[in-house]
Protein backbone atom coordinates (compact mmCIF):
# COMPACT_ATOMS: atom_id res chain seq x y z
CA UNK A 1 0.00 0.00 0.00
CA UNK A 2 1.65 3.47 -1.13
CA UNK A 3 2.09 5.84 1.67
CA UNK A 4 1.41 9.64 1.28
CA UNK A 5 2.96 11.85 3.95
CA UNK A 6 0.65 14.79 4.54
CA UNK A 7 2.72 17.58 7.17
CA UNK A 8 1.78 20.85 8.02
CA UNK A 9 3.83 23.52 9.79
CA UNK A 10 4.20 26.85 9.52
CA UNK A 11 7.73 26.24 9.26
CA UNK A 12 8.15 24.45 5.93
CA UNK A 13 11.35 23.32 6.78
CA UNK A 14 9.94 21.13 9.18
CA UNK A 15 7.14 20.47 7.38
CA UNK A 16 9.49 19.05 4.86
CA UNK A 17 11.65 16.85 6.98
CA UNK A 18 8.60 15.24 9.25
CA UNK A 19 6.89 14.42 6.21
CA UNK A 20 10.06 12.94 4.61
CA UNK A 21 10.55 11.30 7.42
CA UNK A 22 8.02 8.70 7.45
CA UNK A 23 9.17 7.25 3.84
CA UNK A 24 12.26 5.30 2.73
CA UNK A 25 14.21 7.70 1.08
CA UNK A 26 18.01 6.56 1.91
CA UNK A 27 17.63 4.02 -0.40
CA UNK A 28 17.05 5.97 -3.29
CA UNK A 29 19.61 8.96 -2.50
CA UNK A 30 22.75 7.08 -1.07
CA UNK A 31 25.68 6.81 -3.26
CA UNK A 32 23.20 7.57 -6.58
CA UNK A 33 23.36 10.72 -8.98
CA UNK A 34 19.91 12.57 -7.50
CA UNK A 35 17.96 15.03 -9.66
CA UNK A 36 15.87 17.28 -7.90
CA UNK A 37 13.54 19.43 -10.20
CA UNK A 38 11.72 22.15 -8.74
CA UNK A 39 8.92 24.33 -10.34
CA UNK A 40 10.47 26.94 -12.15
CA UNK A 41 8.12 27.98 -14.47
CA UNK A 42 8.89 31.70 -14.41
CA UNK A 43 9.60 34.42 -12.21
CA UNK A 44 10.07 38.34 -11.72
CA UNK A 45 11.10 41.06 -9.07
CA UNK A 46 7.39 41.55 -8.63
CA UNK A 47 6.33 37.94 -8.25
CA UNK A 48 8.31 34.47 -7.12
CA UNK A 49 4.61 33.19 -6.36
CA UNK A 50 4.66 30.44 -9.45
CA UNK A 51 7.92 28.64 -8.15
CA UNK A 52 9.53 26.77 -5.51
CA UNK A 53 10.00 29.00 -2.69
CA UNK A 54 14.01 29.06 -1.89
CA UNK A 55 13.61 27.55 1.99
CA UNK A 56 11.49 24.49 0.48
CA UNK A 57 14.43 23.93 -1.86
CA UNK A 58 16.97 24.35 1.34
CA UNK A 59 14.97 21.83 3.19
CA UNK A 60 14.87 19.76 0.61
CA UNK A 61 18.10 19.56 -0.37
CA UNK A 62 19.64 19.33 3.15
CA UNK A 63 17.52 16.30 3.79
CA UNK A 64 18.49 14.49 1.32
CA UNK A 65 22.18 15.25 1.61
CA UNK A 66 22.35 13.13 5.36
CA UNK A 67 22.58 10.33 3.10
CA UNK A 68 25.41 11.50 0.92
CA UNK A 69 24.06 11.48 -2.83
CA UNK A 70 27.13 10.47 -5.44
CA UNK A 71 26.37 13.67 -6.87
CA UNK A 72 22.73 16.01 -6.13
CA UNK A 73 21.88 17.90 -8.98
CA UNK A 74 19.18 21.02 -9.02
CA UNK A 75 17.94 20.39 -12.61
CA UNK A 76 15.87 22.98 -14.55
CA UNK A 77 13.74 23.95 -17.29
CA UNK A 78 12.05 27.43 -17.59
CA UNK A 79 9.25 27.13 -19.98
CA UNK A 80 8.48 30.38 -19.88
CA UNK A 81 12.18 32.31 -19.74
CA UNK A 82 15.94 31.44 -19.19
CA UNK A 83 16.13 29.15 -16.27
CA UNK A 84 19.28 30.50 -14.73
CA UNK A 85 17.53 33.97 -14.88
CA UNK A 86 14.46 32.45 -13.00
CA UNK A 87 16.80 30.68 -10.61
CA UNK A 88 18.12 34.15 -9.68
CA UNK A 89 15.76 36.00 -9.39
CA UNK A 90 13.62 33.90 -7.49
CA UNK A 91 16.41 32.71 -4.90
CA UNK A 92 16.90 29.32 -5.71
CA UNK A 93 20.70 29.71 -7.40
CA UNK A 94 21.07 31.19 -4.03
CA UNK A 95 20.61 28.24 -2.27
CA UNK A 96 22.05 25.85 -5.07
CA UNK A 97 25.44 27.29 -4.50
CA UNK A 98 25.30 27.67 -0.42
CA UNK A 99 24.09 23.95 -0.17
CA UNK A 100 26.39 22.79 -2.59
CA UNK A 101 24.51 21.20 -5.27
CA UNK A 102 25.02 20.93 -8.49
CA UNK A 103 22.62 22.83 -11.24
CA UNK A 104 21.42 22.24 -14.15
CA UNK A 105 19.57 23.64 -17.16
CA UNK A 106 18.08 20.90 -19.37
CA UNK A 107 16.61 23.06 -22.01
CA UNK A 108 20.47 23.63 -23.21
CA UNK A 109 21.76 21.47 -26.13
CA UNK A 110 23.03 19.09 -26.83
CA UNK A 111 19.67 17.22 -27.78
CA UNK A 112 18.39 13.82 -28.48
CA UNK A 113 15.00 12.22 -29.42
CA UNK A 114 13.61 9.51 -27.27
CA UNK A 115 10.16 7.93 -27.79
CA UNK A 116 6.81 8.00 -26.11
CA UNK A 117 4.89 4.64 -25.61
CA UNK A 118 1.15 4.90 -25.19
CA UNK A 119 -1.58 2.43 -24.93
CA UNK A 120 -4.04 2.31 -27.90
CA UNK A 121 -5.54 -0.95 -25.93
CA UNK A 122 -6.79 1.64 -23.48
CA UNK A 123 -7.12 4.37 -25.55
CA UNK A 124 -4.90 6.47 -24.02
CA UNK A 125 -3.31 8.18 -27.06
CA UNK A 126 -1.61 11.78 -27.70
CA UNK A 127 0.32 13.15 -31.07
CA UNK A 128 3.41 13.54 -29.59
CA UNK A 129 5.41 10.55 -30.22
CA UNK A 130 9.06 11.61 -29.62
CA UNK A 131 10.36 14.17 -28.04
CA UNK A 132 13.61 15.98 -27.85
CA UNK A 133 15.78 16.13 -24.32
CA UNK A 134 19.08 16.84 -23.13
CA UNK A 135 21.14 13.25 -22.46
CA UNK A 136 21.68 14.22 -19.37
CA UNK A 137 18.43 14.17 -17.83
CA UNK A 138 18.77 10.15 -18.97
CA UNK A 139 21.48 9.20 -16.46
CA UNK A 140 19.44 10.89 -13.47
CA UNK A 141 19.27 7.59 -10.91
CA UNK A 142 16.56 9.13 -8.68
CA UNK A 143 14.41 11.71 -10.18
CA UNK A 144 12.57 14.19 -7.26
CA UNK A 145 9.90 16.08 -8.22
CA UNK A 146 9.75 19.02 -5.82
CA UNK A 147 6.34 20.65 -6.95
CA UNK A 148 4.10 23.85 -5.83
CA UNK A 149 0.48 22.56 -5.10
CA UNK A 150 -1.70 24.97 -7.78
CA UNK A 151 -4.12 24.76 -10.12
CA UNK A 152 -3.63 25.21 -14.24
CA UNK A 153 -5.68 26.58 -16.86
CA UNK A 154 -5.02 23.77 -19.14
CA UNK A 155 -3.81 20.85 -17.33
CA UNK A 156 -6.20 21.40 -14.56
CA UNK A 157 -3.59 20.43 -11.67
CA UNK A 158 0.13 21.49 -11.87
CA UNK A 159 2.05 18.88 -9.62
CA UNK A 160 4.60 16.51 -9.98
CA UNK A 161 3.41 14.61 -13.33
CA UNK A 162 3.55 18.16 -15.08
CA UNK A 163 6.19 19.62 -13.22
CA UNK A 164 8.83 17.08 -14.84
CA UNK A 165 6.52 16.24 -18.28
CA UNK A 166 6.66 20.01 -19.45
CA UNK A 167 9.30 20.70 -18.53
CA UNK A 168 12.43 18.12 -19.70
CA UNK A 169 11.35 18.62 -23.62
CA UNK A 170 14.14 21.36 -24.91
CA UNK A 171 13.09 24.65 -24.64
CA UNK A 172 16.62 25.95 -26.65
CA UNK A 173 15.05 23.21 -29.20
CA UNK A 174 11.43 23.75 -28.87
CA UNK A 175 11.48 27.39 -28.44
CA UNK A 176 11.12 30.15 -25.53
CA UNK A 177 8.37 29.99 -24.83
CA UNK A 178 7.90 26.23 -25.94
CA UNK A 179 4.33 26.98 -27.90
CA UNK A 180 6.57 29.53 -29.93
CA UNK A 181 6.70 26.12 -32.21
CA UNK A 182 10.77 26.85 -33.04
CA UNK A 183 10.53 23.13 -33.83
CA UNK A 184 7.04 21.58 -34.56
CA UNK A 185 5.47 20.05 -31.99
CA UNK A 186 2.48 18.92 -30.40
CA UNK A 187 2.45 19.17 -26.62
CA UNK A 188 -0.49 21.35 -25.91
CA UNK A 189 -3.19 19.34 -28.37
CA UNK A 190 -3.48 16.78 -26.39
CA UNK A 191 -1.25 18.01 -22.53
CA UNK A 192 -2.73 15.36 -20.88
CA UNK A 193 -2.13 12.64 -22.50
CA UNK A 194 1.33 13.51 -23.34
CA UNK A 195 1.92 14.50 -19.58
CA UNK A 196 1.05 10.80 -18.80
CA UNK A 197 3.07 9.38 -21.48
CA UNK A 198 5.80 11.58 -20.19
CA UNK A 199 5.39 10.10 -16.28
CA UNK A 200 5.55 6.49 -17.90
CA UNK A 201 8.68 7.44 -20.26
CA UNK A 202 10.64 9.33 -16.81
CA UNK A 203 9.30 7.99 -13.90
CA UNK A 204 9.73 9.80 -10.37
CA UNK A 205 10.80 8.25 -7.77
CA UNK A 206 9.98 10.72 -5.26
CA UNK A 207 7.69 13.30 -5.38
CA UNK A 208 6.81 16.50 -3.23
CA UNK A 209 4.50 18.86 -3.22
CA UNK A 210 4.53 22.01 -0.87
CA UNK A 211 1.35 24.78 -0.64
CA UNK A 212 3.91 27.37 0.07
CA UNK A 213 2.38 29.08 -1.07
CA UNK A 214 -0.39 27.56 -2.53
CA UNK A 215 -2.28 28.48 -5.68
CA UNK A 216 -5.72 28.71 -6.85
CA UNK A 217 -8.76 30.51 -9.24
CA UNK A 218 -6.23 30.32 -11.64
CA UNK A 219 -2.77 28.99 -12.49
CA UNK A 220 0.36 28.68 -12.90
CA UNK A 221 0.77 31.89 -12.40
CA UNK A 222 -1.57 34.95 -11.56
CA UNK A 223 -3.89 33.58 -9.31
CA UNK A 224 -4.79 33.88 -5.92
CA UNK A 225 -2.49 32.38 -3.19
CA UNK A 226 -2.19 31.03 0.70
CA UNK A 227 -0.24 29.89 3.19
CA UNK A 228 -1.02 26.29 4.06
CA UNK A 229 2.32 25.03 5.51
CA UNK A 230 1.76 21.79 3.99
CA UNK A 231 3.52 19.34 2.38
CA UNK A 232 2.69 15.94 0.39
CA UNK A 233 5.04 13.48 -0.71
CA UNK A 234 5.05 9.75 -1.48
CA UNK A 235 7.37 7.28 -3.44
CA UNK A 236 3.97 7.03 -5.42
CA UNK A 237 4.00 10.22 -7.74
CA UNK A 238 0.76 9.52 -8.86
CA UNK A 239 -0.68 8.98 -5.49
CA UNK A 240 1.19 12.01 -4.61
CA UNK A 241 -0.68 14.11 -7.24
CA UNK A 242 -4.44 12.28 -6.76
CA UNK A 243 -3.52 13.70 -2.87
CA UNK A 244 -2.94 17.11 -4.29
CA UNK A 245 -5.95 17.39 -7.25
CA UNK A 246 -8.20 16.42 -4.07
CA UNK A 247 -7.29 18.90 -1.40
CA UNK A 248 -7.81 21.43 -4.69
CA UNK A 249 -10.91 20.32 -5.31
CA UNK A 250 -10.84 17.29 -7.72
CA UNK A 251 -11.39 13.86 -8.21
CA UNK A 252 -8.99 11.65 -10.37
CA UNK A 253 -11.50 11.34 -13.09
CA UNK A 254 -11.31 15.33 -13.42
CA UNK A 255 -7.83 15.34 -13.97
CA UNK A 256 -7.40 13.40 -17.40
CA UNK A 257 -3.58 12.98 -16.91
CA UNK A 258 -3.66 11.46 -13.33
CA UNK A 259 -6.53 9.02 -15.12
CA UNK A 260 -4.28 8.54 -18.06
CA UNK A 261 -1.50 7.76 -16.07
CA UNK A 262 -3.44 4.87 -13.81
CA UNK A 263 -4.30 3.29 -16.86
CA UNK A 264 -0.78 3.44 -18.11
CA UNK A 265 0.31 1.66 -14.65
CA UNK A 266 2.03 4.73 -13.27
CA UNK A 267 1.13 4.59 -9.73
CA UNK A 268 -2.08 4.34 -7.72
CA UNK A 269 -4.84 6.64 -8.22
CA UNK A 270 -7.39 4.80 -5.59
CA UNK A 271 -7.37 7.11 -1.99
CA UNK A 272 -8.72 3.97 -0.50
CA UNK A 273 -5.77 2.29 -1.32
CA UNK A 274 -3.36 4.24 0.06
CA UNK A 275 -1.76 4.24 3.91
CA UNK A 276 -1.61 7.94 5.24
CA UNK A 277 1.31 7.92 7.85
CA UNK A 278 0.68 11.90 9.12
CA UNK A 279 -2.23 13.24 8.67
CA UNK A 280 -5.49 12.26 6.84
CA UNK A 281 -6.86 13.27 3.72
CA UNK A 282 -9.86 14.85 4.98
CA UNK A 283 -7.76 16.41 7.88
CA UNK A 284 -5.36 17.73 5.18
CA UNK A 285 -8.22 19.11 3.16
CA UNK A 286 -9.91 20.87 6.42
CA UNK A 287 -6.42 22.33 6.62
CA UNK A 288 -6.20 23.62 2.78
CA UNK A 289 -9.90 24.92 2.51
CA UNK A 290 -9.17 26.87 6.03
CA UNK A 291 -6.33 28.40 5.06
CA UNK A 292 -7.18 29.21 1.12
CA UNK A 293 -11.03 30.02 1.99
CA UNK A 294 -11.28 30.92 5.20
CA UNK A 295 -13.31 27.69 6.66
CA UNK A 296 -12.52 24.14 6.89
CA UNK A 297 -14.29 21.89 4.01
CA UNK A 298 -14.95 18.14 4.51
CA UNK A 299 -14.24 15.60 1.86
CA UNK A 300 -17.23 13.81 2.98
CA UNK A 301 -14.38 10.87 3.71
Amino acid sequence: MPAVAITRNEHIERAVEEALGHLPVEPLVRGRLVAVKPNDTTASERDVSGVTQPDTLRAVLRYLGRFEPRELVVTGGSGAGETDQVFRVSGLMDVVEQEGATFFDHNRPPFTEVELEYDPERQVAGPQRTVMVNPRVLEYETLIALSQLKVHSTATVTLALKNIAMSFPAADYYGHPRASQQHEHHFFEDMHSFIAAMARRFPIDLAITVGHPAMVGMGPLGGHTAETGLVIASTDPLAADVVGARLLGFETQAVRHLWEAAQLGVGEADTAKLDFPAMGLDEAFQAFTSAVYGRPLSTGG
